[in-house]
């Protein structure tokens, strides 16, 4: 039999054969990513601006120590160190960020856009050897599971937000009466997308029924781990659209709290 000899040539970074637009979605990916970060870095350090009557911004629930009638613990404690910033969105944003960071469909969104690890199918990356998840910052993906289990969390308190944001005080009598407004549909689909997102995840369908070896001898987790997988099939969809509402959110509680626009009020 004859004998052949193959010789493979190792390419430069970005060389590929394919013809097609590649470059597009890695590139659309980091420029979406890239203004989320910024903004929300910067709406976290804020501070101020994140309440306007009922509404409370997502970026800051739950308000555990604050200056808004939301707060939990009230007012920022004395025993803050006084050279760290403090802002309210610092003490609980690391959990749904968390989520977000080790998620498995971003893991593979900004692996190319950000790592280049590859950019793309079929198109070569700048290192010689994949870098695994087994040393910072990629070890830490392994954590996403925990980080899913706070996040069902989160979702249960932005579901009340939204129910709270149905409640606003009667001006002649000073009693809570129940009403709607663009705020309230805001935040409540805030609530609905980001549960879309959440309980679609890969880990939470696994945890409601995914360790079972017959989904059929248990009937309650088979429905639980259906509905997730259908949430599952649009991950990618449930992803991106809670990633930017929940942006939109905190910025319509903003410019609310600041006078910049006005709550249309329907009821």
């Amino acid at each position: 039999m004859a004998e052949t000899n193959i010789l493979f040539e190792r390419r430069g970074f970005g060389q590929t054969s394919r013809k097609d637009l590649w470059w597009v979605q890695p590139v659309s990916v980091f420029l979406g990513l890239s203004a989320f970060i910024v903004y929300a870095t910067w709406a976290a350090f804020q501070g101020e601006y994140y309440a306007f009557g009922n509404y409370l911004s997502p970026f800051y629930s739950p308000e555990i120590f604050g200056s808004s009638p939301h707060s939990i613990f009230g007012p920022k404690p004395d025993w803050w160190p006084m050279i760290v910033p403090f802002s309210p969105a610092l003490l609980i944003l690391w959990a749904p960020g968390g989520m977000r960071f080790t998620c498995y469909y971003y893991r593979g969104a900004y692996y190319k856009a950000f790592w280049a690890d590859p950019p793309a199918c079929s198109v070569s990356e700048p290192r010689k050897k994949y870098w695994g998840e087994n040393r910072l910052p990629l070890i830490m993906q392994n954590l996403h599971r925990y980080f899913m289990y706070l996040a069902v969390i989160f979702v249960f308190i932005l579901i009340y937000d939204a129910w709270k944001g149905l409640w606003f005080v009667n001006a002649a009598t000073g009693e809570e009466q129940f009403g709607l407004a663009v705020g309230s549909i805001v935040l409540a689909m805030n609530a609905t997308l980001l549960g879309g997102y959440t309980f679609g995840c890969h880990s939470f369908r696994h945890l409601v029924g995914g360790f079972k070896n017959q989904l059929s001898k248990a009937p309650v987790q088979r429905t639980l781990y259906n509905c997730s997988s259908c949430l599952n099939r649009r991950h990618k969809n449930w992803a991106w659209a809670s990633l930017f509402w929940v942006a939109f959110s905190d910025l319509y509680v903003r410019l609310c709290a600041m006078g910049i626009i006005t709550d249309l009020r329907f009821f």
